[in-house]
């Protein structure tokens, strides 16, 4: 029998947590929209900032109240009052800063995707290990309330054997000139990484990859049905696509029950539980009430990544890089079957 209720979310209070120093390579939306949120709803603090775009440090300095402003990465990273790099320069940069802030000494917050490809995925987390060094891929998803009821829900056998996940992210992003950029562009690395870390949540690493899909005019992936197979029979089906706005929605089916993710599923936002029978009643419902709203949400992130340091910890528990790797390494499979090849990779 179903409960008449879902679990509460386990969070790391965020003022439990000793603050640490951020600095950030590469001040773009995305790590205003992160500054911003870990400002407002963390005692976490950015301090410093760099870009080689002359200006463009001050120019997100000055408004956020950031007493230091870079044009050097290798200047950032030197810097002894700062505990913890945010890399969020675009994804075919990421090793190579990545892996600045490690020798460096730093712990790395690294932007989705972790890397374009598997090799420099890995090659992340090598250098991580060897380092010491906490190093996480800005996953925000898996720090959300929501993303702890679900553990919670899996775990304890709620839904019975999973049979099925499923998942859709498609926004029209044609006009995003890096997006159709085959050196790091199309649809599964930025937006199907969501889908491949929803799925893994719940299943972990698949054991079979099967794709279809269409190529953008440049030759990147753009509109893409994915069919993951596991051991355990579970099968899990994610499309995406840069070419037009889908549902972005989310659900896990199991034997005794099945699971619907609020859309958009990436983002702070509502479950439900429904029996497994034709045409089924809701039987249980949990919707985030905690203020914290859209892409607010990459605050719990911070918040994380300064308790996993506190703790000694040298990868994150709610997204090792192992799982990371093991998601871009899915993906490359995927582009490769539909003919979608990066810049440089090799066509076997």
């Amino acid at each position: 029998m179903l409960p008449s209720s879902l679990p509460s979310p386990r969070l790391i209070p965020f003022d439990s947590v000793r603050p640490l120093r951020w600095g950030i390579i590469g001040p773009g939306l995305i790590a205003e929209v992160f500054t911003d949120a870990t400002h407002k709803h963390t005692n976490q603090r950015v301090v410093a900032v760099a870009s080689q775009t002359p200006g463009r440090a001050e120019a997100f300095a000055e408004p956020r109240g950031i007493e230091v402003a870079l044009d050097s990465y290798e200047a950032l990273v030197a810097r002894p009052d700062v505990d913890v790099v945010y890399v969020a320069t675009h994804p075919q940069h990421h090793r190579a800063h990545a892996e600045l802030a490690i020798a460096a000494g730093k712990h790395v917050l690294i932007e989705k995707p972790l890397a374009p490809t598997a090799e420099d995925a890995q090659a992340i987390a090598d250098a991580a290990a060897a380092a010491g060094v906490l190093v996480m891929e800005a996953m925000w998803t898996r720090y959300l309330p929501q993303t702890d009821v679900i553990r919670q829900i899996v775990s304890e056998g709620i839904l019975g054997d999973i049979t099925l996940v499923q998942s859709d992210f498609g926004q029209a992003l044609h006009h995003i000139p890096r997006l159709v950029d085959p050196i790091a562009g199309g649809g599964l690395l930025d937006l199907g990484i969501y889908n491949f870390a929803f799925t893994s949540l719940v299943l972990g690493a698949a054991e079979k990859v099967s794709a279809s899909g269409t190529l953008s005019a440049s030759g990147v992936d753009d509109t893409v049905s994915v069919l993951l197979g596991y051991r355990s029979g579970a099968q899990a089906a994610i499309t995406t696509s840069i070419a037009a706005f889908t549902p972005t929605a989310a659900s896990i089916s199991g034997v005794k029950g099945m699971l619907t993710v609020g859309e958009p599923f990436f983002t702070p936002t509502s479950m439900t539980l429904f029996e497994a029978d034709f045409n089924p009643s809701a039987v249980a419902m949990w919707k985030d009430e905690s203020g914290i709203v859209a892409h607010e949400g990459l605050s719990y992130q911070a918040t994380a990544l300064a308790s996993y340091v506190e703790q000694g910890l040298t990868d994150s528990p709610a997204r090792p890089l192992a799982e990371a790797v093991s998601d871009i390494s899915l993906i490359q499979q995927a582009r490769h079957q539909i003919g979608a090849f990066l810049t440089g990779e090799a066509r076997n």
